[in-house]
């Protein structure tokens, strides 16, 4: 396994301002003395702002989506290309709030997640479940059938060049977090998932936790055995919070 990853998703939240005082922030805090990698997801008219105040920095940059054909008459959308372009080197793909909000299905999100890999793009794909399926019993059945989408789609090999995230639906934005033995118990249904197909892909694949981490709670989770970082909501807007997670990731 590598060193771990820990990533900002800004959500439709900030502003140049913002942006700005959260990457100084970032600077000013030491992450060049970080041993975890990081990546910050801005909204789509910031990346190259972003990109811009994270040079000379370790700082990868994402984007939060991505359009789902290569290019053409598709007024709203942005390639995968375009990203790259951009600056990019990381892209969420498929989350909660894509597939809830915006009705993005299993095939939508298998075919996102093979467009940016072919941009050259490394794909954070989130899975979870939401509170009526958790409930139901049923988060091992979700999150297999959002993983197999894709495994069907894009193939076992492409997970060698990707990024898995735990998104439990009913933590995100709730203030609660699944505990550390309930986001391992998923974590390593996911690496199992995978191993299945392909055992060495599934050992070095980094598996994200996202679901109200914050530095209080960034400690246990983080030190669960298939938990490698975080994606990291409503904390991230903050540089100081943010760095705080970022060193129990280390």
């Amino acid at each position: 396994m590598g060193r771990a990853l820990v990533a900002a998703n800004w959500k439709m939240n900030g502003s140049r301002r913002l942006a700005r005082e959260i990457m100084d922030g970032l600077r000013a805090g030491g992450v060049d003395r970080l041993q975890a990698r990081v990546a910050v997801c801005p909204p789509f008219v910031y990346l190259e702002q972003v990109a811009a105040l994270a040079e000379g920095l370790p700082v990868a940059v994402g984007a939060q989506n991505l359009g789902d054909h290569e290019g053409g008459a598709y007024t709203g959308e942005v390639s995968a290309a375009m990203l790259a372009e951009a600056g990019c080197r990381y892209v969420i793909v498929g989350h909660s709030e894509r597939r809830a909000l915006y009705g993005e299905d299993d095939g939508t999100v298998a075919r996102k997640f093979e467009l940016a890999l072919s941009a050259g793009l490394t794909p954070i794909l989130c899975v979870g479940e939401t509170p009526d399926e958790r409930e139901a019993g049923r988060t091992d059945a979700v999150v297999q059938g959002q993983l197999r989408a894709v495994l069907s789609h894009a193939g076992t090999d492409a997970f060698a060049e990707a990024v898995v995230a735990y998104e439990p639906v009913w933590a995100i934005g709730s203030g609660r977090s699944a505990s550390p033995a309930q986001a391992q118990a998923v974590h390593r249904l996911i690496r199992d998932t995978i191993a299945a197909q392909d055992a060495t892909i599934a050992a070095a694949l980094p598996i994200l936790y996202g679901g109200s981490v914050k530095p209080d709670n960034a400690g246990e989770l983080f030190a669960m055995e298939d938990i490698d970082g975080g994606l990291i909501g409503g904390a991230s807007l903050d540089a100081d919070d943010f760095l705080a997670i970022c060193r129990t990731a280390g």
